[in-house]
Parts: structure tokens; sequence; C-alpha cells
């Protein structure tokens, strides 16, 4: 469809790609309905992927001018595209899980970081500032070692994470490599993105000037 290869997003009316745009479609009641899979029928039209442009979007009545008719725009849509990001990151967590792509509790989590099989972290917001310190020191070594950049997140709480993985408690995580571990990450840093938030880099601190990294002993 015409409407599919043209990406431009109807606040900044820059052009991008559909891992920096999210897609909107009219549904049969004109409502205006976020098409996080690109798989909806009907022409569609595109928003920056970040809380902040679909807010604009919405309060500028741009999607009616980009549909060209009178549509319905939910008051609180930034809120709705948020939600439905997450919970497609929780269950993508689950399946990470399912399929072994995912290292609970903070001694698996070290260890799949300084292995480099992690690609990337998340801590629940409950975590402890010290559980967190420990971990930072492990993604830094790896670094320092030549490993892989592994960023850490802190998306969802640990009742959220829980929930996704069958009542387990989690604070700390580690999604690995593998088809089920690309697929959760891509959702955990696009829901970042969506937030207008900053992973926790490996390569910020004193560490990633070239010191030594702490002993976690």
């Amino acid at each position: 469809m015409k409407d599919m290869n043209e990406r431009t997003c109807i606040v900044t009316r820059q052009a991008g790609d559909a891992e920096t745009l999210l897609r909107f479609v009219a549904g049969p009641d004109m409502s205006v309905v976020p098409d996080l899979k690109r798989k909806l029928p009907g022409r569609g039209c595109w928003v920056t992927a970040d809380r902040v442009h679909v807010d604009q979007a919405a309060k500028k009545n741009l999607f009616r001018r980009a549909f060209k008719a009178d549509v319905t725009v939910a008051p609180d849509l930034g809120a709705l595209v948020d939600g439905l990001m997450a919970k497609s990151a929780l269950g993508s967590l689950g399946l990470a899980r399912k399929a072994g792509r995912l290292a609970l509790g903070a001694a698996k989590v070290d260890s799949a970081v300084r292995s480099g099989e992690a690609l990337l972290v998340l801590h629940a917001f409950e975590a402890s500032d010290d559980g967190v310190r420990k971990i930072a020191q492990a993604r830094r070594a790896t670094v320092h070692l030549g490993g892989p950049r592994i960023d850490a997140h802190k998306l969802f709480s640990e009742a959220e994470m829980g929930l996704a993985l069958g009542g387990t408690n989690v604070i700390h995580a580690a999604v690995l490599a593998g088809d089920a571990g690309q697929a959760a990450a891509k959702r955990m840093v696009a829901l970042e993105r969506f937030r207008g938030g900053f992973p926790d880099s490996p390569l910020t601190g004193a560490d990633a000037e070239g010191g030594p990294a702490e002993d976690t002993e």
C-alpha cells in the first residue's frame, strides 16, 4: 500500500522508518487506532514513536488533517499507546522466559552480563541502589574487557514483571541473545524511547573513562 511506504511523521513532517514511527489507522467507527504491528487494514498515518509527539498529534487535531476525515481521537491516546506497548513488552518477556532466554535474579544476571550473553538488563522500579550498583559494575567490567555494551532499563514494577513471568518475584532480569530475546529486547527499547527515557549505559560514569572496574567480590 502506498501509505505504508511513505512514512512521514504528521507532527514533524520528517521521514522515518518503522522502528522510529508509530502507525495509526481510522477504525470502522472513525476512531483513531494505534497499529503497533503495522498490519491493520486501511489508510494509515505515522507519528514519531514517543509520547510527546503522539500527545501533540492528538492535541492539535493532526489526525483529522492526515486522514482528511472527522476522526475521533481519544483524549488519553498517549496513555493508551503506552499501555499497549507495555503489554506487548511484558508479553515478549514471558515468551523469552519460556524459550530460556531470560536470566532472573542478581547472581544469574551478573553471570549473563559478564559472559556477554545478555542483550540488556531490566531492574524493577523497587530495585535497591546497592543491587543496581553491583550489576552496573559487572556491565562496566564487561565493556572494559572488550565485551558488548549492555544497557539497563527501569520500565516496570516488581508486580508487573512478576505477573508477566507467572507470579515470580522479579527485581533483576537479563534478556539473553537468541530470537526470543532479540524480540523482547526490541520491545523494551521501543518502550523506553516512547516514554522519553534513556537507558543506563555502562559507558557513563567514571569507569567509562578508562579507570579500572570495581571489584564486586
